[in-house]
């Protein structure tokens, strides 16, 4: 149970949006209600315009209550570059979630996110919509989540004029597995096309693998993948990150 409550605490992110935000390793398990909480460190290869070393820090708290759950996530990055660019971004993300069925919850949240790699200023986004669980068994559990959210994206100095205030849909399938005491891996992939373009999509899979190291701490490793069909000028349309690093709850 330990290693279930640490795997659903893991990284922020599939998708901070040009970064998904992959809530599915956030979500934490529990038996009771109560307030829990995680915080990370990684060290992380990553390529996009270069290639980088860097360091990051994540840190969520979550209350459960059963019929209802908070999530407040907390993500920055930051890291020099080649002796020239920096990581530089950062997500807040909050997220609700209500009890309808033993299958169906409603969702909702609010997320705002700059990255300076992908030349972004500043993104908001709010969404809702309806989150389904299609399997029963807790150790390996499925996911289905149809969305509806509204977005701004303002661009960064290489592109001043532009500014996106889009309505996107955001669909996600998702699966946990846990096929021994001290293994749990995590999926997710996004699909969030233009509901008025819907050849203006974004891609995000995220893939994580946590091993139980002590009680409370855990050994990480994460593969982020992200497609944007129409990135800010300059951005690769692909962008992969790979993370390594040690996870704390409490």
């Amino acid at each position: 149970m330990k290693l279930i409550n640490c795997l659903f605490f893991l990284l922020i992110y599939g998708y901070s949006e040009a970064q998904v935000i992959n809530v599915e390793t956030l979500r934490k398990k529990t038996d009771s209600a109560k307030w829990t909480g995680s915080v990370s460190l990684d060290a992380s290869l990553i390529k996009n315009k270069n290639n980088i070393f860097k360091i990051a820090t994540k840190a969520d708290l979550q209350y459960n209550n059963k019929k209802e759950l908070w999530l407040f996530v907390n993500d920055l990055k930051f890291e020099k570059a080649a002796g020239e660019s920096f990581v530089n971004k950062g997500t807040q993300h909050l997220r609700y979630n209500h009890t309808i069925t033993e299958k169906v919850k409603m969702e909702g949240f609010v997320q705002a996110q700059y990255d300076a790699i992908s030349e972004i200023d500043f993104r908001g986004l709010i969404g809702i919509g309806p989150r389904f669980k299609l399997s029963t068994n807790d150790d390996y559990r499925f996911y289905l989540g149809t969305l509806i959210m509204y977005e701004y994206e303002k661009a960064s100095e290489i592109a001043m004029d532009r500014i996106e205030k889009d309505i996107r849909g955001s669909a996600y399938l998702s699966f946990s597995l846990f096929p021994t005491e001290t293994i749990g891996i995590i999926s997710t992939s996004y699909y969030q096309p233009r509901v008025d373009r819907f050849k203006d999509y974004r891609l995000s899979s995220t893939t994580s693998v946590l091993f139980k190291i002590w009680e409370d701490l855990a050994f990480k490793t994460t593969f982020i993948y992200n497609f944007d069909a129409y990135p800010v000028v300059t951005i690769p349309k692909s962008q992969y990150e790979l993370t390594n690093g040690l996870l704390y709850t409490f």
